[in-house]
């Protein structure tokens, strides 16, 4: 009789209602921690509840593009987009230099990425900065750890190209991508935007993926 009684408890799954009550727990935690930033990005693109009426000074990529059709991984080959998504803990910004050949203007937007990064002051842990460079002379690869140590270098991946949205050619002209903590590289910025230009662009989306 206790055996029998036994063997039933262990063929017993969860309930109905404890299916369910784990689906809302689960709904509930994703809303929690990713709620703010669906809603900033819906701010971001649309002026959705924005008294102050503020307008981008980067470039505005429209589509975004997922960061995962760059083609980009990390020294050690871990792709640059596993670090992205719903199942991430609080994913960061993410700033990437691109260029073909870092000249003096590629060199000009590392200086501004770390600049503004640096300028963000509190809220500067929230956004990383990263390089996908073709070339780099001898003199900056000398400088390199002690002026971009935080500055982490990408690589394609293994035997692929970078793939760059519309409008994007880091070869003939160097860029700053910002990618949003979804995943997108949703703007980007060149020679012609100032290190004032990215920082209220920045201020901005990380005031507004704070709400709630």
């Amino acid at each position: 009789m206790a055996n029998r009684i036994s063997n039933q408890e262990h063929n017993e799954g969860p309930t109905p209602e404890q299916v369910r009550r784990g689906r809302r727990t689960a709904f509930l935690l994703f809303a929690l921690g990713f709620g703010p930033m669906i809603v900033a990005t819906i701010m971001f693109y649309t002026g959705w509840l924005n008294p102050a009426g503020h307008t981008n000074n980067g470039v505005l990529l429209q589509p975004v593009a997922p960061v995962s059709t760059l083609n980009l991984e990390t020294a050690s080959g871990t792709p640059l987009a596993e670090r992205f998504g719903p199942e991430k803990i609080d994913p960061d910004w993410l700033m990437i230099v691109a260029a073909g050949q870092c000249g003096s203007q590629c060199e000009e937007l590392l200086y501004l990425a770390r600049q503004v990064n640096i300028a963000l002051g509190k809220n500067a842990n929230r956004v990383s900065r990263a390089a996908a460079l073709g070339s780099v002379p001898s003199d900056l690869q000398a400088r390199w750890s002690s002026e971009y140590s935080s500055m982490e270098r990408l690589v394609p991946a293994a035997g692929a190209r970078p793939d760059w949205p519309a409008g994007i050619n880091p070869e003939a002209e160097p860029r700053i991508l910002l990618v949003d903590p979804f995943g997108n590289v949703m703007m980007h910025y060149g020679s012609e935007h100032t290190g004032k230009d990215m920082l209220e662009d920045l201020k901005h989306l990380l005031k507004l993926s704070q709400i709630g």
